[in-house]
């Protein structure tokens, strides 16, 4: 594969899973601001677990991307935080002062949903832990089977 789509692929998974690790560790060190009180705020339910709950997704996924473990799977919950999210806060948005307002606000969202779909569909490229456990995956059988006295 070029080696520049895999220096690409690394940098989307650095940016994406480093925003997402940022955000979630900022729930916790904010909670009024950016944790609990701004869930109640735009009204989702149970602040006080769901924040909690969203900042902890935030980090292990950001977290499983940046290092590229997982990278597929950690997109799907993120995917989901960030509907909610644009649910919650661009959609009103919308609403209340139009398209070009909600545009400006949600680029980041949109960016993050982009990057997410980016990851899913590509995977997290041979600079990964993915490539790694994948690697050694393929190696064991070839050496089981290269020395019939093995198992």
């Amino acid at each position: 594969m070029n080696h520049r789509f895999l220096a690409a692929v690394l940098l989307v998974r650095i940016a994406v899973g480093g925003v997402f690790l940022s955000e979630g560790i900022q729930k916790f060190l904010f909670p009024e601001e950016l944790g609990f009180g701004r869930f109640a705020k735009i009204g989702i339910p149970v602040p006080g677990f769901t924040a909690p709950f969203v900042g902890f997704v935030e980090v292990i996924c950001g977290l499983l991307l940046v290092i590229g473990l997982f990278t597929r799977w950690a997109t799907i919950p993120l995917l989901a935080d960030m509907a909610v999210a644009i649910w919650k806060t661009k959609l009103p948005i919308l609403a209340k002062s139009g398209f070009w307002a909600m545009a400006h606000e949600a680029r980041v969202d949109y960016t993050m949903v982009m990057g997410c779909v980016f990851l899913l569909i590509v995977g997290a490229g041979s600079l990964s832990v993915d490539q790694l456990l994948q690697g050694r995956r393929r190696a064991q059988p070839a050496s089981a089977s290269s020395n019939p006295q093995a198992g």
